[in-house]
């Protein structure tokens, strides 16, 4: 195998798409596909090979990277490419998809003769398409050499957090991660939801705490999307975000912690869902706050 591995990516939504752009321009060959074809083929114009099956995607790769909506969805995807699929396969499997489901997943690869890696990554939409992830990794020793080139071009920084795969280390690390940045997008929304209803303008809270350690330049960026209304294209959409934050509440209850904060945030996402707010940037929890849409925007007093 050369040092440029062929990589399939199953996959491409916000993140598989943008992730399969940076193989292609690291100059790896790259096949993508997608449940809905329509979604991938403008990766055809970045030199990639859109498949209409995921078994045609993962034939003759080195490395198949699943990116999809959660663990089920990876496996039933893989079982799908398994009469493709050639031991030895490396598989980063880098779907969110929480800590019961690794095992199963990493059992597949097993059933397979598959190189099993857990991969999820940390960062959303334009860290993605800038090549700026964080890519955090669990698997053998012997096969992070064929990875290289891959989490280097979709990352800037690789955290290995052990050699077992299975034992799902890195999407635990993961989850405790999401768990803070969904807690800090659910207060954001609520933060602007308040001021709205007490008729302080945002502004002069950010002036409040500009500079101190309450500042944070996420709170601003993700408190400007709704102020400005610019909730789409979604860096990390409600729906998905939702996804998550179910998943953190089960490992908390399996690991016998209650985590109210990340049960309250799905509940949030789930109204702004319903409120057809689904595909918005997941700082649209704001709009869980009202029984009615606001009109005249959160600024307003």
């Amino acid at each position: 195998m050369t040092d440029k591995p062929t990589v399939s990516v199953l996959g491409t939504g916000i993140m598989g798409a943008a992730m399969a752009r940076n193989l292609a321009r690291a100059g790896l060959e790259v096949r993508a596909w997608n449940r809905t074809r329509e979604k991938a083929e403008p990766l055809a114009a970045d030199g990639i090979r859109v498949t209409g099956t995921p078994a045609e995607a993962v034939e003759g790769a080195d490395v198949v990277l699943t990116m999809l909506y959660d663990g089920g969805a990876a496996l039933d995807v893989m079982r799908e490419a398994a009469p493709a699929l050639r031991p030895g396969t490396v598989w980063a499997q880098s779907t969110t998809a929480g800590v019961e489901l690794v095992a199963d997943l990493a059992g597949f690869a097993r059933e397979h003769g598959l190189v099993f890696y857990d991969a999820p990554v940390l960062g959303t939409r334009q860290p993605a398409e800038a090549g700026e992830l964080v890519v955090l990794a669990a698997g053998p020793e012997e096969g992070r050499e064929t990875l290289a080139p891959v989490f280097d071009a979709v990352g800037t920084r690789t955290v290995w957090t052990g050699d077992d795969g299975a034992a799902g280390s890195a999407s635990r690390l993961k989850l405790v991660a999401n768990s803070w940045v969904l807690a800090a997008t659910a207060a954001t929304g609520e933060v602007l939801a308040l001021a709205r209803a007490l008729g302080v303008d945002p502004h002069d809270f950010f002036d409040l705490i500009e500079g101190g350690p309450l500042d944070m330049g996420y709170l601003r960026a993700k408190s400007a999307l709704v102020l400005d209304g610019k909730l789409t294209p979604a860096s990390f959409a409600v729906s998905t975000a939702e996804k998550d934050a179910r998943l953190i509440v089960q490992a908390g209850e399996r690991g016998g912690v209650r985590l109210d904060v990340a049960a309250a945030t799905a509940e949030r996402l789930a109204r702004a869902a319903a409120q057809g707010h689904a595909d918005e940037d997941m700082v649209a929890a704001y709009f869980a706050s009202f029984e009615e849409p606001p009109g005249g925007g959160p600024a307003s007093t």
